[in-house]
């Protein structure tokens, strides 16, 4: 019985002791190290524009006014862009589901932008991986210019210029393609048409 009180003693210790290290010691130095060093990360990669929290970096969002450039579906549910429902179609190239997706998303598309003759950018047709891309490609952003200059009012090289100056770089250079943040371009678009107005 001893043995027995001596071995179950030194387990509890031994679990209180790692429960406490792992459990409240490791989280809090980990969240200390980041708010110390990375805060804006940290706190979610917020962007403000006139003190006002409009989304984060890391997260896209829903935009369907023609003003406004698009970025990627989402097909987290309930909603678009949900991170607490992150993740991509499992559909099949070959499941007629993705299939009508893609077209109704082409649909809509040529709808918005009737005369546009540049070839639709898969990444406007279909989602990534997780649902909540905030990028899109150059050619996704290209082919928007004609569409948001139109409907804006305002001249495809200003917009264009405009892209031009939110397109992020490949990561250290070498990796992925040059991408568009959605968010970031439309703030600025707003910002660009409030000072013309």
């Amino acid at each position: 019985m001893r043995l027995l009180l001596r071995y179950l003693r030194g387990a509890l210790v031994f679990l209180g002791g790692f429960t406490l290290l792992t459990g409240v010691i490791y989280p809090l130095l980990v969240t200390a190290v980041a708010q110390t060093l990375f805060p804006h990360q940290a706190n979610g990669s917020l962007l403000e524009q006139d003190g006002v929290i409009v989304g984060s970096e890391l997260i896209g969002q829903p935009f369907d006014d023609p003003a406004y450039f698009w970025g990627r579906p989402s097909l987290t549910q309930p909603s678009p862009y949900n991170a607490a429902a992150s993740a991509g179609s499992t559909t099949a190239p070959s499941n007629p589901a993705l299939t009508e997706r893609v077209a109704a998303r082409i649909a809509v598309l040529q709808t918005a932008d009737p005369t546009n003759p540049l070839p639709i950018p898969v990444d406007l047709v279909t989602a990534s991986a997780s649902g909540l891309d905030p990028h899109i490609s150059l050619a996704a952003a290209e082919y928007q210019v004609g569409r948001v200059a139109e409907v804006r009012g305002m001249d495809a090289a200003v917009v264009r210029n405009l892209v031009n100056e939110y397109t992020e770089p490949r990561i250290f250079g070498l990796l992925g393609e040059p991408r568009v943040h959605v968010l970031r371009l439309n703030l600025a678009l707003d910002v660009l048409a409030a000072g013309d107005s």
